[in-house]
């Protein structure tokens, strides 16, 4: 006795028939219906983007085609012609086809405003920068110790370590250590709104991110002034000096990105492993708050020992790791900031940009961190 047809399996069919006859509007509800039953079937959502596109709604095609390869290729489908079937093959081609030139075109359409303000050399630096992200194009590194893991913005200084001259806010940052050391002092001691600054999923994974020593398990801990941008209200509301202090100084904002801004506390023994940051158009400054002795900070190479009071500025997009191998804690005040040699209209072009990736993505359901 065969079992009665699921909802989906219901959709499904009812979606392929108007296709076959012809009518993609009417297969549009049953697809959506049935991709609210299965939201992983990537074959349905490549027909689903298809009926869209047809019946002249190019935004939904395109967020719905970009989702369909994403998930497919996630699984190792698609990825080229002997793991795509044959009878899916012209579509899927033609899917690729219609995400490139549909994003490229998203993304130019989103940066018009602020790309006409900029002159001629700047917006050929936004436009390679474009290229580089739609992978239309090798980034052209001027240190090949450098390799942004999200977005490579050209004709930016390679620097590992930042002069202090360009930073005139360093003063007046170092000159409010003691009120920032006595709230972080408070903190510390209450351990409220203290948590791990890596979102690691088991403890198996632990050994990737962090290694430890003698002294035990490696933690590498955080107090949130802001994450990816979100403000932490709470924690500004313990620590009101040194928010004050905060909001007069020149961050990186960019909704969902930037900034970063934290008490990063290492534990005796941790080691954070070798890794790399998403971009070159944002740096990470530190302000050193507890320095024990055998601590460090190695960028490209090259070391760094941090100075309790004395602000330093780093491009994370070189390969970095740090290290506490003394017996108490290590505590910096981390703050993400703009590179310097990003000229004012450039920030902005590449704030519309991660602006508009950031939607677009939304847009196609796909997680984006």
């Amino acid at each position: 006795m065969s079992s009665m047809p699921t909802a989906f399996e219901n959709e499904i069919s009812a979606a392929r028939a108007h296709l076959e006859r012809g009518r993609p509007a009417d297969a549009i509800p049953h697809y959506a219906r049935a991709l609210e039953l299965d939201p992983e079937f990537f074959i349905g959502r490549l027909h689903y983007a298809r009926a869209l596109e047809l019946t002249g709604h190019p935004h939904d095609a395109l967020v719905n085609y970009y989702r369909a390869v994403n998930q497919a290729q996630a699984k190792g489908r698609w990825l080229n012609e002997q793991t795509t079937a044959p009878m899916l093959r012209e579509l899927v081609l033609h899917a690729m086809r219609f995400i490139d030139s549909g994003r490229r075109k998203h993304f130019e359409q989103a940066l018009a405003e602020a790309s006409a303000r900029l002159d001629a050399a700047a917006k050929r630096r936004v436009e390679l920068c474009l290229e580089y992200y739609l992978g239309e194009r090798a980034p052209a590194y001027t240190d090949p110790r450098q390799k942004p893991k999200f977005l490579y913005y050209p004709g930016l200084p390679a620097t590992t370590y930042f002069a202090r001259t360009l930073f005139p806010w360093y003063e007046e940052l170092e000159a409010r250590t003691e009120l920032i050391r006595a709230e972080l002092d408070v903190v510390l001691r209450e351990k409220t709104n203290v948590e791990p600054f890596l979102d690691i999923k088991s403890p198996e994974d632990v050994p990737r991110y962090l290694g430890g020593g003698a002294q035990g398990a490696p933690a590498w801990d955080a107090f949130f002034f802001y994450r990816h941008g979100r403000r932490y209200d709470d924690n500004h509301a313990r620590c009101p000096r040194t928010s004050e202090i905060l909001d007069a100084l020149p961050l990186a904002r960019v909704p969902g990105y930037a900034p970063e801004v934290c008490f990063s506390v290492l534990t005796p023994g941790t080691h954070i492993l070798p890794h790399r940051g998403v971009t070159n158009t944002r740096l990470v400054t530190h302000l050193p708050l507890i320095v024990p002795a055998n601590c460090a900070l190695n960028v490209g190479g090259e070391l760094h020992v941090w100075q309790e009071g004395r602000c330093m500025t780093f491009d994370d997009t070189f390969e970095h790791e740090a290290w506490n191998r003394g017996d108490s804690l290590r505590v910096v005040m981390l703050l993400d900031v703009w590179n310097p040699h990003l000229a004012p209209g450039e920030r902005e072009a590449v704030t519309v940009l991660l602006g508009a990736i950031r939607q677009f993505n939304t847009d196609a359901g796909i997680a984006f961190d």
